[in-house]
């Protein structure tokens, strides 16, 4: 049960913070020349191994990590999110996205019932809906097949889709299947987002998934309208029916909308927006562009992880070591940051994913009980591919600010390239950068060794890299639909850790509404000021004269035009 306690009152926390100075005393030159220590902190799980002997822990560290694991119940809390207790407290609520890819005959509970057949209807529904779809068996208000898909949605809805899709989009099995179909997203209210994601399209062929589950967020309802007028347009308004479908729990404003209910699909409030790509949210765009089985494979992948992270032992747990070691080095050597470098341009859009789903979850200042923490809580997050990465921010990496890395690789390439007299293939310069980094980091070069090199003196220290900057590599097979899905639930799991341990709520997110609330008073404002000429008031002298000066600059804007305006495209 939660506790007013808080996890720095606690043993296991001061003993940590003790040891810190034994760890300040080590060199991850030193650490890393013991053989022992480093086959300790290898695991290795269906195929993805985790490399953290590169962090700044000793095999002592990591028994009082395991300590602090136990202080903090975090055996019994995995547990109690898994059996559908309410362990959102501040929206009472459950949190079960593993059930979101649990097979059939699996029994998860929430308020007393088993949701896993509920997660299924919605899965068979969206099968048959699909291949409808891809079969040209649903066509659209003209009788023309509906190739292009378009999904409104932002936050979870947007930023989790948009990570596989783009994962998926050159792996072998998933382009053969998506042949000749095109799936893009619309997620910011800005109309420029509009015009990118309907470039080219036409309304005829164009199928718009819209992702609300109350049907009411500003700004993915006001791209809804946007697009309800861009069909109705071309095609009256009877259109709309078989060129839009959703995914809410609101049917009432659904079918006020103008979309047929039954074209509804459902998801539920034990699943949390960032949390939500293995719902109706993700699985539905993407199966529209991919096909059900290929998607299938990827809930497969996550729900190896979410197996593996509720019964193996946290010695071999990946998502328990990821997160204890996040713990570690946020709290007790002072990083706040940490850096996901993917060796994959499939994987281009998974820092900015894992970037909402940890700070959006972890971004607290208080315990789940509400108690002000006297300790930093939440990682700062980004990320590149390498080798990009490294001609952009790796130069403060090495010699800048200490920022733990995540290094993640895969053995095989989705479209391996082997170009004749080449020393090596594409793939393996791009992994001899992901081994190599990581050794730049916790080795870096001393004085000493530049001397050696003849290296002139003017320059020895700008040359010098002082290493013991820590990193972990996971290294996957591949990248197909399965491992994508591994990895997903990996970083899930970690983050989900990582609160459990700092004793916070990671399933609620009341940071993100205070600015929607001050911006419904600016929306009031415009409409006044354009509408009846009202001067701006009401607000501080910084953001009246901002509103002003905005107000000013856009004088022939028309305040209520007698017919809707689109982008010319």
């Amino acid at each position: 049960m939660a506790s007013s306690t808080l996890i720095s009152d606690t043993d296991a926390w001061k003993d940590l913070k003790s040891h810190v100075q034994d760890i300040k005393k080590t060199h991850l030159r030193d650490l890393m020349s013991d053989t022992a220590r480093c086959q300790s902190m290898m695991v290795e799980f269906d195929g993805i191994l985790l490399d953290y002997s590169r962090q700044r822990v000793t095999v002592n560290t990591v028994d009082k990590l395991y300590k602090l694991a136990e202080a903090a119940h975090l055996k019994e809390k995995i547990k109690r999110m898994y059996s559908g207790e309410h362990i959102n407290s501040t929206e009472n609520r459950s949190v079960l996205h593993v059930a979101l890819r649990a097979s059939r005959d699996e029994v998860i509970y929430s308020d007393g019932k088993n949701v896993v057949p509920d997660v299924w209807n919605v899965l068979d529904k969206i099968r048959d809906f699909s291949e409808r779809v891809r079969s040209g068996s649903w066509v659209g208000a003209t009788g023309k097949a509906l190739k292009d898909v378009i999904a409104i949605g932002i936050g979870g809805s947007f930023l989790g889709p948009l990570f596989v899709h783009t994962a998926l989009q050159t792996d072998s099995e998933a382009m053969e299947c998506a042949k000749g179909r095109q799936l893009r997203f619309l997620a910011n209210v800005d109309p420029t987002d509009v015009v990118r994601s309907t470039v080219g399209l036409k309304p005829e062929t164009t199928l718009v998934v819209v992702v609300s589950k109350t049907f009411t967020t500003a700004e993915t309802m006001l791209n809804a309208r946007t697009m309800r007028e861009w069909i109705s347009s071309a095609l009256g308004t009877s259109a709309v029916a078989k060129h839009m479908v959703a995914v809410s729990t609101n049917l009432p404003l659904v079918e006020k909308f103008g979309i047929d209910p039954s074209n509804a699909f459902a998801f539920w409030d034990w699943v949390g927006g960032r949390y939500s790509v293995c719902s109706a949210v993700g699985v539905l765009p993407l199966s529209l562009q991919y096909g059900f089985p290929v998607v299938e494979k990827f809930l497969k992948g996550a729900s190896s992880i979410d197996q593996h992270f509720y019964s193996a032992p946290f010695e071999k747990n990946i998502p328990v070591l990821l997160g204890l070691l996040s713990i570690w080095n946020v709290s007790f050597l002072g990083y706040p940051a940490r850096a996901i470098l993917p060796y994959s341009q499939a994987l281009e859009k998974f820092a900015p994913h894992i970037q909402q789903v940890s700070m959006e979850s972890n971004g607290k200042g208080v315990s789940i009980d509400g108690v002000p923490l006297p300790y930093e809580a939440g990682e700062i997050d980004f990320g590149e591919p390498g080798t990009n990465g490294q001609h952009s921010f790796y130069q403060l990496i090495h010699q800048g600010r200490v920022i733990p890395c995540d290094f993640i690789g895969s053995a095989k390439n989705q479209q391996p390239i082997h170009l004749k007299g080449e020393v090596v293939s594409n793939h393996d310069e791009l992994m001899s950068n992901f081994f190599a980094q990581p050794d730049a980091l916790a080795f870096g070069k001393t004085p000493e060794e530049l001397h050696k090199e003849n290296v002139p003196q003017h320059l020895i220290s700008h040359k010098t890299f002082c290493g013991n900057r820590p990193s972990l590599s996971l290294l996957l097979p591949a990248l197909n639909a399965y491992n994508i899905g591994q990895l997903l639930a990996i970083y899930e799991h970690r983050i989900a850790v990582e609160g459990f341990i700092w004793g916070i709520n990671s399933f609620d997110q009341w940071g993100v509404e205070l600015g929607k609330s001050l911006a419904t008073q600016v929306r009031k404002q415009l409409h006044a000021s354009r509408t009846k000429g009202e001067p701006v008031k009401g607000f501080n002298f910084s953001t009246t004269t901002l509103l002003t000066r905005y107000l000013e600059a856009t004088q022939d804007a028309p305040a209520d035009p007698p017919v809707s305006l689109l982008p010319r495209i």
